[in-house]
């Protein structure tokens, strides 16, 4: 008998031309996110070969002022995205991944980016994740909305009920049939990105995996317990996709705008202005207070002599430097206040099992917020290691033929996340278990048996 239904599910039109329509879009969104990781490594490439060529160009013009030189050297630091970030691109095509710096101030440069068109940022990128978080459970839903209801509109359900011993085990079954159809499309199509991008097997992409497939069972067992309810069609299949509007789209667009509501992030604005006012007003200050400060700062640099008033290097470094102290508190507040939006956001999706795949999806390939965060942050460092080196060649007036110029290639940022397994799956496996119990209890109760 169940071999019959599977057989006779699998093979109707709607369902058919139903796959066929996903497995199309599952490859576009595969291809699209193949796009995405082709153009940051052509962004890659491209600042690479910049950085060899601008050093190079500017170190034969300006090879007798070390400070003067490093007024327009550049250098590159990368966050260049794992092969899994095809998957779910997230915001990755418009927070900045390569941060291109000199060794002035660095709050006027950390969140420079390039301009992307609005209406790409709009519509967003059709990405597997997408195809996944979006789409799928209204397939989930469109194969099972009337998997009770039609045996009851039909007339066959009394006629089922003599038959089978235990009734409910017929409907586990012929939502079995319909959860591996989908599982088998879902595999098929992570199979595909392996083959088309090129991803390797690693732990990340098994977590995707892991993620993915919990949240085909999710849905499953949503819609067990509203069919069981013994809606007619049309009610259940409005009351299944109310609930995936819910879920999907409601729930975490008042999530969104709460955390932006309770955590503001005003400290943006004041740090660009502590930051430009604290280098442009120095200009009409007394030299002697701003040297101080950047020997306050590095105490390790006294030894080096200035002249006032006349300019020199080592009071418009100390200019730049008082920019980025100045702005300094605003900007860890900005960074503390992203973080709390980042935590809450977190504990928020627990109870949200789409919201949860969607932030466990791009924390694990690192496309999410957490991550440019730890980029942005780690910045800092490498700015500061740039400064470290240079500042005594340009206060001690070096040589630039001095310079070992070979050695400064693009910086790669290195992040250690490693995937919690634990808080990876305990809600959907909560959600599925508490659903499930309840459907069991509701067709139980109602005399189904």
């Amino acid at each position: 008998m169940y071999r019959l239904a599977f057989k006779n599910f699998i093979r109707s039109k709607s369902v058919v031309i139903a796959l066929a329509l996903f497995l199309v879009i599952g490859v576009i969104s595969i291809c699209i996110g193949k796009q995405f990781l082709d153009k940051q490594q052509a962004a890659i490439n491209a600042v690479t070969a910049l950085q060899e060529q601008q050093i190079e160009r500017n170190v034969h013009h300006v090879s007798d002022q070390f400070g003067l030189l490093m007024y327009y050297l550049r250098f590159a630091y990368i966050n260049k995205p794992d092969p899994a970030a095809s998957l779910a691109i997230g915001q990755q095509d418009i927070n900045s991944s390569i941060q291109y710096l000199t060794i002035r101030g660095l709050e006027a440069q950390r969140y420079d980016t390039d301009l992307f068109n609005p209406y790409n940022q709009l519509t967003g990128n059709l990405d597997l994740s997408f195809v996944i978080l979006f789409l799928f459970p209204l397939l989930i839903i469109a194969f099972n909305f009337n998997v009770l209801s039609q045996e009851t509109e039909n007339g066959t359900w009394s006629l089922i009920r003599v038959q089978v011993n235990k009734p409910l085990k017929f409907i586990l079954h012929k939502l079995s049939i319909r959860l591996i159809v989908v599982l088998v499309l879902l595999l098929l199509l992570l199979l595909l990105a392996v083959i088309i991008i090129g991803l390797p097997v690693t732990v990340k992409f098994l977590a995707y995996t892991v993620i993915a497939v919990a949240y085909v069972f999710f849905w499953f067992a949503v819609c067990f317990l509203i069919i069981v309810l013994r809606l007619n069609s049309s009610i259940s299949a409005l009351l299944l996709l109310s609930t995936w509007v819910l879920l999907c789209l409601l729930v975490p667009a008042i999530i969104n705008n709460y955390l932006t509501a309770r955590y503001p992030v005003n400290e943006a604005y004041n740090t660009f202005l502590k930051q430009r006012d604290g280098y442009h007003t120095k200009w009409d200050k007394d030299q002697d207070s701003t040297i101080q400060a950047l020997f306050r700062h590095y105490p390790q640099y006294r030894q080096y002599e200035w002249k006032s008033p006349k300019f020199n290097y080592l009071w418009f470094y100390a200019m730049q430097q008082q920019g980025d102290d100045e702005a300094a508190a605003e900007s860890k507040a900005m960074f503390e206040k992203l973080c709390q939006r980042q935590q809450a956001a977190n504990y928020a999706a627990l109870f949200f099992p789409p919201m949860h795949a969607q932030l466990q999806f791009t924390d694990i390939v690192g496309t999410g917020l957490k991550r440019q965060l730890q980029y942005l942050d780690s910045t800092a460092l490498f700015h500061e290691n740039k400064k470290l080196h240079f500042y005594p060649k340009i206060f001690g007036d070096s040589a630039v033929a001095g310079e070992d110029w070979t050695q400064h290639k693009p910086t790669y940022f290195q992040a250690s996340n490693p995937v919690n397994w634990i808080s990876l799956i305990t809600p959907f496996v909560l959600f599925v278990l508490i659903l499930g119990a309840t459907a069991t209890f509701i067709f139980n109760r109602n005399g189904i048996k």
